[in-house]
């Protein structure tokens, strides 16, 4: 298994979009890599936006960007909530200075534009984030997945098998 030791936090928050959070995670686990969901509280329970819920297996206060190899942020309108808090933010900063891959979907772009890691990134997102992506300085484009550096975006659901593989390539590298 490829990704046997890598270290990834999936950030969970309610009404994540479901698939969104569930397809990288079960791939990357497929691989052998170790995936945290990780919330606001410690073993809380969150709904997404279709009804499937995930059990946080750590807070955001419990992480820390050195013990972890990546990161995906799954779309839905969790990343509305998850963009507030100060500690994601800064795992996401310290991410992106470490140059480790960072995973976006849909609307998880916006937890990276609070982060402000984007400026001369070119990527992707559902075309609804597209302005919001273009003003925090990324060069937007219509396609199922873009990889610039470490940086993995992508649309939407029908772009989920795209996603997943180029996320966990990225990671095997």
């Amino acid at each position: 298994m490829r990704l046997q030791g890598k270290q990834v936090v999936c950030y969970v928050e309610d009404e994540f979009e479901d698939l969104e959070l569930w397809y990288p995670v079960y791939r990357l686990r497929e691989e052998g890599a170790t995936v945290h969901l990780v919330g606001p509280e410690a073993n809380k329970k969150y709904i997404g936006k279709y009804g499937v819920p995930c059990t946080s297996d750590k807070s955001i206060s419990e992480v820390k960007a050195s013990d972890y190899d990546a990161v995906l942020v799954p779309g839905g309108w969790a990343p509305d909530k998850l963009r507030r808090y100060p500690e994601i933010i800064s795992f996401i900063q310290q991410m992106d200075q470490a140059k480790k891959p960072i995973g976006h979907i849909c609307h998880a772009g916006w937890v990276l534009i609070s982060a402000k890691i984007l400026k001369g990134v070119t990527t992707t997102s559902t075309p609804g984030i597209k302005d919001d992506i273009e003003n925090a300085g990324a060069i937007w484009v219509d396609e199922e997945v873009v990889v610039d550096g470490h940086i993995v975006g992508s649309r939407r659901p029908p772009d989920l098998p795209a996603y997943a593989k180029a996320f966990a390539d990225l990671l095997a590298k």
